[in-house]
């Protein structure tokens, strides 16, 4: 696809992968924090979080919410272990999605 293709979230959702966008990006994060080595209790939260959306229990937020409000921690998670491709991807979901 070329630059004058890209989906513009400004003009139209029309061909935006939102939900492919978010699977890979939480797949990135997974690796990290469903490990012990590298997950914490801010991670647990956030994975708590994620469960009651899927589950379908949280009216208030969804799942591109709750990746939105923790972009920030996202990126230095990524960053601390020089995960490029999930920089990538992250970023793909924050141009396209956000």
């Amino acid at each position: 696809m070329n630059a004058a293709a890209q989906p513009d979230r400004y003009v139209s959702f029309l061909d935006i992968d939102f939900e492919g966008n978010m699977a890979r990006v939480l797949d990135h994060l997974r690796r990290y924090i469903d490990n012990p080595e590298t997950g914490n209790a801010f991670w647990d939260r956030f994975k708590g979080r994620l469960a009651a959306i899927e589950a379908g229990e949280n009216s208030i937020t969804d799942k591109l919410l709750l990746l939105h409000s923790h972009v920030y921690y996202m990126v230095e998670l990524f960053e601390d272990h020089d995960d490029e491709q999930a920089l990538k991807d992250l970023k793909k979901l924050e141009e396209e999605c956000f």
